[in-house]
């Protein structure tokens, strides 16, 4: 739980970046690579990614984002554009409309009374936990990527070390 407003912004402001990067190098035609049929697209995942509300909605937290809708745009770069608006505008967001005396408040979440600063939190790890399932579906894709938390076995060849098996 997040307990201060400066803690959220550095920790997201790198999560989003990571984020931002991995939707930077879908191209529009990974964005129909789906896991089996009948589940998530590449697309419908990524789009899903775009801050626009979710669990942050009842926290009455107000910026701007892309209308939620259950159909994401065709283009990769569209979805990209739009996560770097929504993620810098939530960003803009917490610190003008929030103290830390205001993560210590709570808002019925899930029909649950949740500290705002749990919810962040919250709001962080379920992009990070997407984000975990986009990468496996842009390996199947074959759509190079950059690493998150680590280099990617592409990046140790680049850097002429053998990857950790």
């Amino acid at each position: 739980m997040y307990v201060s407003i400066q803690n959220f912004v550095e920790e997201y402001r790198n999560e989003a970046a990571a984020t931002h990067r991995l939707l930077e190098a879908l191209t529009d035609e990974s964005l129909k690579q789906e896991v089996a049929p009948g589940y998530r697209t590449i697309g419908h995942l990524a789009w899903h990614l775009v801050p626009n509300g979710g669990i942050l909605k009842p926290t009455g937290l107000r910026y701007d984002a892309p209308e939620e809708s259950i159909e994401p745009p065709v283009s990769a770069a569209a979805i990209a554009e739009a996560y770097r608006f929504a993620s810098e505008s939530l960003l803009e967001a917490v610190e003008a409309q929030w103290t830390d005396e205001k993560l210590q408040e709570t808002s019925t979440i899930f029909g649950e009374q949740w500290k705002n600063g749990k919810t962040l939190d919250l709001f962080v790890k379920h992009e990070i936990h997407h984000r975990g399932q986009l990468t496996v579906l842009m390996r199947q894709a074959w759509v190079k990527m950059s690493g998150v938390y680590g280099p990617t076995k592409e990046e140790w060849a680049a850097i002429g070390v053998p990857a950790p098996v």
